[in-house]
């Protein structure tokens, strides 16, 4: 089932970067109705159906203004979970917000980025175990009711006169047996902080002539010293002329209730699965931590630590085995800190950990290596082995930054920098990493347009063969045409478009107007030739691949057999299994595979021999060093043999010299590529290769 999202906000700009948000970086299926006003957004709660999972609320309404706001929504939907949209000068009500009764709030700055989708996660996940947990409160309070309260009376001397049944289950006294005694001797209650006897509130009803009760935190102690904490309200008896004459104290065991409420409490700052603290006590016990380290002058650090590729845990073993793992990971990285430290779950597979003192930065990449060390030991969760890696970001106060949302920020950043630099790793915050964080988000507010705006285009690399000279094939190279002009090679902005989730529709863009471009050339009565096209990680392991590769070979006329997949090691280790297969059915329409980027990656033979590869390309950091590099030479030497030994097609890219293409020629390797031959050029150009200028027979496809 769909989930809804209503998203209550006056700014059109905004609420779009809200919606756009949500729909491209989810893999669930969710809707989004928008309403402008607390008027219409109420309006649409009271429809009930499709029912609300989460409320976004702009406090800033054309009808409503600041927490009015939030009281309405919390009126109408008491338990719908609300995430508070803030601007960033106005996060101080944000915070009271929160504590009013809102789950969360985020700042409108990052509501184009990824922090937005999390926190609605995060948010709807935590609701609905209170869901649960209130059900089971509910329950509770139906029990209590259905039993009713203890009753005691005494005379005007505190002697007892009266029990009833429920009195009697509390106190352990039988009414034959209570009557006539002191009230103290019978109901005996204690202060549970320092356990010493507390006066009866009977008393005091008594001498003072006035209603009474217990303060909080009292326990009365049951006959056979069993314990139980209560709530009670006394009163004095009076005759028909007023005398004070005794008087009666009403009071029922609220131990059930006190735990429920210590549970809610806890619940609503720890995380449901590991029991960490979660974002909201981080950001207490940050800010505390902050305040105690300014005012003696002291540094503490905050870690940003994510789990590389557990998504993959999760699509091939399922969420039972990805939580075992989770809960195997907590454990190791609450052994490595110490008990002054915070590890705390901020949802997923992120967790965000502060060291609450360090005497120098040196101390917290101390803690980041021990934390990657223990992580990285075999967790056997359900008989599974299972092996995972860390990207640690770090950020100091003072130095980067003065509050906790910045540290936060900062330490999340230098995470993906850790990512970028090959996982595995960690890496200091530096305000260089800012700027290109922010570089970062240009580039993917501008690959959210760029397809609906026809900015791509392809360009083609010619392939040959090293012995003739003769051209064998193309690869399919995508470019990205800037407004102004300017062209973007794809290592630009590629690995952006793979971490925010475009690839996928972008890579089959690619595939279509490759298939397009091929069928143009054939449908010109020149020569067939080969198109390579790049296939990611992502593209490969996204739902329906194949289905669409065999739609846009019905779509466009392509023939398989002019068609290459080049995949690189990594694409294909990441789920060896479930990948064989999908080799299989791509080998079975008659597409060809290439092993991309050879050597660089995890180069096991036995998966080699596995994999249904029809060539392997030789990495171009290789073949630039293949004259000037003993190790690379014999590289090229050993992959050039393998492919041989295989009987595979063996390709070299990035050939630039004559010495290098001399070089390969010499030791037999088949095919070459690379500025030495040719640049990527347009299709119209490339097709001049061919025999003939087909720049107006390929149409532009929008889809």
């Amino acid at each position: 089932m769909p989930r809804t999202i209503l998203l209550i906000h006056a700014e059109a700009e905004k609420a779009r970067l809200v919606t756009d948000a949500l729909l491209r970086s989810t893999d669930e299926f969710i809707v989004v109705e928008q309403a402008e006003s607390c008027a219409d957004g109420i309006r649409r709660l009271r429809k009930r159906t499709p029912r609300i999972a989460a409320i976004l609320l702009s406090l800033d309404l054309p009808d409503s203004q600041g927490l009015e706001t939030l009281e309405a929504f919390l009126k109408s939907a008491p338990n719908v979970p609300i995430l508070v949209l803030s601007s960033a000068d106005r996060e101080d009500r944000a915070r009271l917000a929160v504590q009013r009764g809102a789950q969360d709030y985020l700042s409108e700055e990052d509501l184009g980025g990824y922090l937005l989708p999390k926190a609605i996660r995060n948010m709807i996940e935590r609701a609905s175990n209170l869901e649960a947990l209130f059900t089971a409160i509910e329950r509770a309070e139906v029990t209590l009711n259905s039993i009713g309260d203890a009753v005691v009376s005494t005379d005007i001397l505190g002697n007892v006169t009266f029990l009833n049944p429920i009195a009697e289950s509390l106190t352990g006294w039988s009414a034959a047996e209570a009557i006539g005694r002191s009230i103290d001797e019978v109901v005996r209650i204690i202060d549970d902080s320092d356990e010493h006897r507390i006066l009866s509130p009977m008393t005091t009803a008594i001498q003072d002539n006035r209603a009474a009760k217990l303060a909080a935190g009292c326990k009365l102690i049951r006959r056979d010293a069993r314990e139980f904490a209560i709530e009670d309200t006394a009163a004095p008896i009076h005759d028909r002329t007023g005398r004070v004459t005794g008087a009666v104290m009403v009071f029922h065991d609220v131990t059930q209730a006190q735990a429920v409420s210590q549970k809610m409490s806890h619940l609503a700052q720890h995380d449901y699965l590991t029991d960490l603290p979660n974002r909201l006590l981080l950001n207490d016990r940050l800010s505390q931590a902050i305040s105690i380290a300014r005012r003696n002058h002291e540094q503490l650090a905050v870690l940003f630590v994510d789990l590389d590729r557990f998504k993959h845990v999760n699509d091939s073993l399922g969420h039972a085995v990805g939580d075992g793992l989770l809960l195997s990971i907590a454990a190791r990285l609450l052994a490595c800190v110490r008990k002054s430290d915070t590890v705390s779950r901020q949802g997923g597979d992120e967790f965000v950990i502060l060291l609450s003192s360090i005497a120098h930065a040196e101390d917290a990449a101390l803690s980041a290596q021990k934390l990657i060390s223990a992580v990285a030991l075999p967790h056997l969760v359900e008989k599974h082995n299972l092996q995972i890696t860390l990207s640690i970001g770090i950020s100091t106060y003072p130095e980067d930054g003065s509050d906790a949302a910045t540290l936060v920020k900062n330490a999340d950043i230098a995470m993906l920098h850790a990512k970028d630099n090959g996982r595995n790793n960690f890496q200091f915050f530096k305000p260089s990493m800012n700027e290109r964080s922010l570089e970062r988000q240009s580039v993917e507010s501008g690959l959210r347009f760029a397809l609906e705006r026809h900015e791509f285009e392809l360009h083609y690399q010619a392939r040959l063969d090293l012995v003739t000279e003769v051209l064998t094939g193309a690869e399919a190279l995508i470019r990205w045409r800037l407004p102004g002009g300017e062209l973007v090679c794809s290592k630009d902005f590629v690995p952006v478009a793979e971490q925010c989730g475009y690839i996928v529709p972008i890579g089959r863009w690619v595939l279509r107007q490759a298939c397009l471009q091929s069928r143009a050339w054939l449908d010109a009565k020149l020569a067939p030739i080969p198109i390579a096209v790049n296939i990611s990680a992502v593209e490969l392991r996204s739902k329906r691949f194949v289905e669409d590769v065999r739609a846009i070979l019905r779509e466009t006329g392509a023939e398989p057999a002019n068609l290459q997949f080049e995949l690189t090691e990594t694409a294909l280790m990441q789920d060896p299994q479930s990948t064989i297969a999908v080799l299989k059915q791509l080998r079975d329409m008659g597409i060809e595979l290439t092993l991309d980027d050879f050597g660089t990656g995890y180069s096991s033979l036995t998966y080699l021999r596995r994999f249904p590869i029809d060539a392997l390309k030789i990495d171009k950091s290789f073949v630039h060093g293949l004259c000037t590099n003993a190790d690379d030479a014999k590289i090229v030497s050993a992959v050039i043999n393998l492919g041989r030994s295989f009987h595979l097609q063996v390709i070299a890219e990035g050939i630039e010299t004559r010495a290098q293409f001399l070089a390969l020629q010499g030791q037999d390797c088949g095919e070459g590529q690379g500025y030495y031959f040719q640049r990527p050029v347009a299709a119209g150009e490339f097709a001049k290769l061919l025999g003939a200028d087909l720049s107006t027979t390929v149409r532009r496809d929008a889809n």
